[in-house]
């Protein structure tokens, strides 16, 4: 019998956080069941060393792909070409999962034939250890209490779904070709939805399986590593706009929905794409010009985004009714109003 879950693991210079990564599936009750492929990106530490050993021990279960660097995308990618199993998870080589709940999981997808299957996962604060749920208890539709069926189009309108709570069919992302963009941040929205124009049922189960690392200074989703990455920031948005405004051509009417479920996760990112030029100094004039040119490119590309992002953001609204000719006291009035945050 072949493997049920291919679980990827992105790995660069992560020697001192992948060893709890990879116990966590050094279980006996699932080993049989998963293969985990820990992508090493070209690291410059023990990373590949300590993929290795689990290799070494657990020879069925555990294999160490070592690759040039190409970034969190290319590690998905390299995932996708080699996986074998029926379904697909990311989990990155910092982060881990609760064994007993993704062993629960591994078992109930034996049974599964859904395209996505969800779980909910914790927030681990990195520096005091305190765990937050992330559930989604809005999808649940059985009697059992545990579990939900939906077909996509349905559940479209209650959640959009982080890349923590994600299991894919793996037949989607291999027949259909999903790529992500290499050499660049911010590729877990691209995950999600690149591949929902061949999604269409939705399995959900309340179980608490990916345990998210939180509060590194140095992490892309800090603020600090979005400014330091911000054009990678802008290209996936626009890279996403260009996916969407052609998909919405070639649909009918009821795949609209999924159209739309991709256009409010776009716009919602570009609320965070506002968030990060707002945390910049008002006077500066570089930024005010990058936000031009990146608001002039969005609206080339996708009105329909365009006009989307401006009901998503009243900071954008406010300057595209001024032409922007009001940058400085409304870009002020947003950091006063606004903590400068942005989503995971």
């Amino acid at each position: 019998m072949g493997k049920i879950l291919t679980v990827v693991i992105p790995s660069y210079n992560v020697e001192h956080f992948l060893p709890r990564t990879l116990e966590s599936f050094a279980d006996e009750r699932i080993m049989k069941d998963i293969e985990v492929l820990v992508v090493d990106d070209g690291s410059l530490d023990g990373t590949a060393a300590v993929g290795k050993m689990y290799e070494e021990k657990y020879p069925d279960t555990f294999r160490v792909i070592s690759k040039e660097n190409g970034g969190h995308g290319s590690t998905i990618n390299r995932g996708i070409e080699e996986c074998t199993g029926k379904y697909f998870k990311v989990v990155d080589g910092d982060d881990w999962v609760n064994t007993s709940d993704f062993a629960e999981l591994t078992e109930k997808l034996k049974t599964c034939d859904a395209d996505f299957v969800v779980t909910n996962y914790y927030e681990v604060n990195d520096k005091t250890g305190e765990k937050t749920k992330k559930a989604f208890p809005m999808l649940l539709n059985r009697e059992d209490g545990i579990s939900g069926s939906w077909r996509f189009t349905e559940m479209a309108d209650k959640v959009q779904l982080p890349m923590h709570a994600l299991v894919i069919r793996s037949s989607i992302l291999k027949e259909n070709n999903i790529r992500l963009d290499e050499n660049c941040f911010y590729v877990d929205v691209e995950y999600i939805l690149y591949p929902l124009p061949f999604v269409e049922t939705v399995e959900y189960y309340d179980l608490y399986v990916y345990m998210y690392r939180l509060a590194q200074g140095t992490q892309s989703v800090s603020m600090q590593g979005y400014r330091k990455h911000i054009n990678n920031h802008i290209d996936v948005i626009m890279h996403l706009t260009e996916f969407v405004e052609k998909y919405r051509k070639e649909v009918g009417s009821e795949e609209q929905k999924k159209a739309d479920y991709i256009g409010k996760r776009i716009a919602q990112m570009i609320g965070d794409q506002i968030s990060i030029f707002m945390s910049y100094p008002v006077s500066s004039k570089q930024t005010k010009e990058r936000f031009l040119t990146f608001d002039r490119e969005l609206k080339e590309k996708s009105l329909w985004i365009y006009r989307l992002s401006g009901e998503e953001s009243g900071t954008l609204k406010l300057l595209r009714m001024t032409r922007f000719l009001g940058y400085r006291p409304i870009m002020r009035r947003g950091q006063k109003r606004n903590t400068v945050t942005v989503q995971p």
